[in-house]
């Protein structure tokens, strides 16, 4: 569980930190308060953002070997 908690962490600083950036700076430009208004806005994301992981995360990692079971099970028929 400590690992599942760091990966979210750690993700979501990466994730939230670039798209949040990336957005305000679309939205409204590189203006005077810019730096606050990214920095609130990557707060409120990080905020959201680490629950989801949790909760969601296992979800697509069950999909994505879903997905894939087969594709590994034609690897070795070859």
């Amino acid at each position: 569980m400590k690992k599942k908690i760091a990966f979210a962490a750690i993700m979501g600083v990466v994730t939230t930190g670039i798209i949040s950036f990336s957005l305000v700076s679309i939205n409204i430009g590189f203006v005077a308060n810019f730096l606050v208004i990214w920095l609130k806005s990557w707060i409120m994301a990080y905020m959201i953002v680490i629950p989801v992981i949790l909760t969601v995360g296992p979800m697509v990692e069950k999909l994505v070997e879903a997905l894939f079971k087969d594709a590994v099970t034609q690897e070795f028929d070859d």
